[in-house]
């Protein structure tokens, strides 16, 4: 079998959807069969342009792979040597729909220069070649940095956003202040509508800062710890589950802390229990707030690193807020 021609009409160079890894295969490199005599085959590669040589794909008569000789395994073979001699009979390989990273930590982990892309009846559709793989190691680095700094498309994204004007610095962050400032404004609005309460019992109004403060703390930490499992490809899903029952834990602990200080301090228990009470479910919904507010934000195409932090920090103030006045009325009416 003679070598495969630098493009093949057959095999385009590149197929496959672009995070796959049949898109960075190339079916360009040096074909043979396996009793073909080493030196035979590295003859036949001589004048010939490949898309890499730094392997050969050894197939049988069905183009099914049967092995792959790196071309250092060659040139060290001794003389009557032939290509199955040479080749390793059981070399990484890929389904066509594998996922370009894990197809290149494969190949890394194998410490080999290649990684073969076969179909389900191990016939060959191409080799990925080093400079592939790299780029391959290189795009999702990239993307994990851009995650880690911030849950951007890209880590150009992050660089330009980081040496922006003042104008566009400006136009990115105020208008997701200005909802803040709504919010806020929101907050205000909210309080008067229990001036009543307030004003029979000022106490209440003692600890509206604590609870809103703890409720941003919770949910800080909480999206920290997102973004920093988006960064090494942890998805929101994987987390819920045991982040949300976090949150909750963390609230009754802190509830439990405050009850006591809250009697000592008013010689109220039904306002002890409702303080308790709101920093549980408070500690709750911060976390699941905190969770999904830069996945849907990163959905619908805007950059979490300026709109996560306002926006969360307004809901959950409001939802504390709310959450608050609802267990104060329900317990001291």
């Amino acid at each position: 079998m003679t070598p495969a021609p630098a493009v093949s009409s057959a095999q385009p160079a590149l197929l496959g959807p672009v995070d796959q890894a049949l898109h960075h295969a190339t079916f360009a490199v040096p074909i043979f069969a396996p009793d073909i005599p080493v030196a035979d085959a590295l003859d036949a590669m001589h004048g010939r342009r490949f898309d890499s040589a730094a392997a050969v794909a050894v197939l049988d008569p069905a183009r099914r792979l049967v092995g792959i000789a790196t071309v250092e395994a060659m040139f060290a073979a001794p003389a009557g040597a032939r290509l199955g001699d040479v080749m390793d009979p059981t070399p990484p390989t890929v389904a066509p729909d594998t996922d370009q990273e894990h197809a290149a930590w494969q190949a890394v982990q194998r410490a080999e220069p290649y990684l073969a892309v076969v179909d389900s009846d191990d016939r060959f559709l191409g080799l990925i070649p080093p400079h592939r793989l790299l780029g391959v190691l290189l795009h999702e680095h990239d993307e994990d940095l851009a995650r880690l700094g911030g849950f951007l498309h890209t880590v150009e994204s992050t660089r330009s956003t980081s040496v922006e004007s003042v104008r566009k610095r400006l136009w990115h962050r105020v208008p997701w202040l200005i909802i803040g400032l709504l919010g806020a404004m929101t907050s205000a609005v909210l309080m008067t509508a229990f001036d009543a309460r307030l004003n029979a019992d000022l106490a209440i109004a003692y600890f509206v800062p604590g609870i809103v403060y703890l409720a941003d703390a919770v949910g800080t930490q909480t999206e920290t710890l997102a973004i920093r499992g988006l960064s090494v490809g942890v998805g929101i899903r994987r987390i819920a589950a045991r982040e949300a029952l976090t949150g909750l834990c963390v609230g009754v602990l802190l509830g439990a802390v405050m009850w006591p200080l809250v009697t000592v301090l008013t010689g109220n228990h039904m306002l002890s229990l409702a303080v308790s009470l709101t920093i549980i479910g408070a500690g709750t919904v911060s976390t699941l707030v905190a969770m999904w507010l830069p996945w849907l934000l990163h959905r619908l195409g805007k950059d979490p690193a300026f709109g996560a932090g306002p926006l969360a920090t307004v809901l959950q103030d409001l939802l504390s807020i709310l959450l608050y006045f609802g267990a104060v009325s329900a317990l001291l009416s």
